[in-house]
């Protein structure tokens, strides 16, 4: 619900339910109209206070839109600690995100499926993650690698896989700060939710900056109730 004062009191003005996306929620804060936006909002005595108080949220709320600072999304998200271990890696680079990850998994799912030197189906360990690399504008390099975590009765000994592409790797447990959401992820996806969480973040945890991970949890046969997380790399 919308809060307001009498016309000369704009700052007053709390909050502001907007629908967004997923589950932000938007907030307008609050804010003093600068001098030359303050133009009397009622001159005639007929002018109900209704109207009022109309005209002076919406001057508000536009001039918060004009600061393009007032605005900030609630990001729900956790610190996580992830295993360490040996996994299988693919990188792939000259190539968007979306379609470098169309070239990976396959890979990975052959590789997991049987196509190694013991001939041996692994079975799938959730989530498969995959490493992207920013540019200072938060748009994604052409670039990614896939990572996914060898089960743990192959650790010791992973099968070897038959496409050389296919990397085995030791990785040390990380930190990160999670955030998850739903449908078919895509880059544009994991760009917003990166952006989102860093801003929640920002002045209260120190993130790496040159990579993060994206994972999913479901099968692409899975058309609903799907999860997908953005992992930021505790520095």
């Amino acid at each position: 619900m919308l809060s307001t004062g009498s016309p000369d009191s704009l700052h007053h003005i709390q909050s502001l339910d907007l629908p967004s996306a997923g589950d932000c929620q938007i907030h307008v804060a609050p804010c003093q109209l600068p001098a030359e936006l303050q133009t009397p909002v009622s001159s005639c005595p007929e002018e109900s206070l209704l109207m009022q108080e109309e005209t002076a949220a919406f001057l508000s709320l536009l001039w918060t839109f004009y600061l393009g600072n007032g605005l900030r999304e609630d990001v729900s998200y956790e610190e996580r600690a992830c295993e360490g271990g040996k996994f299988a890696t693919v990188e792939v680079t000259n190539k968007p995100v979306d379609e470098a990850l169309r070239e990976a998994m396959p890979k990975v799912m052959k590789y997991v499926g049987g196509t190694n030197d013991k001939g041996i189906g692994m079975g799938m360990t959730v989530p498969v993650s995959f490493a992207v690399f920013p540019d200072e504008d938060g748009s994604l390099q052409k670039k990614l690698k896939v990572w996914f975590r060898i089960p743990n009765q192959f650790q010791s000994n992973p099968p070897v896989p038959s496409d050389d592409s296919i990397k085995i790797e030791e990785r040390e447990s990380i930190t990160v700060y999670s955030t998850q959401f739903g449908g078919y992820a895509k880059e544009t996806d994991y760009v917003s939710q990166a952006r989102q969480l860093r801003a929640a973040l920002e002045g209260t945890a120190t993130c790496r900056g040159d990579l993060y991970f994206c994972t999913g949890y479901d099968p692409p046969m899975k058309p609903y109730g799907r999860r997908n997380e953005v992992w930021l790399v505790k520095a």
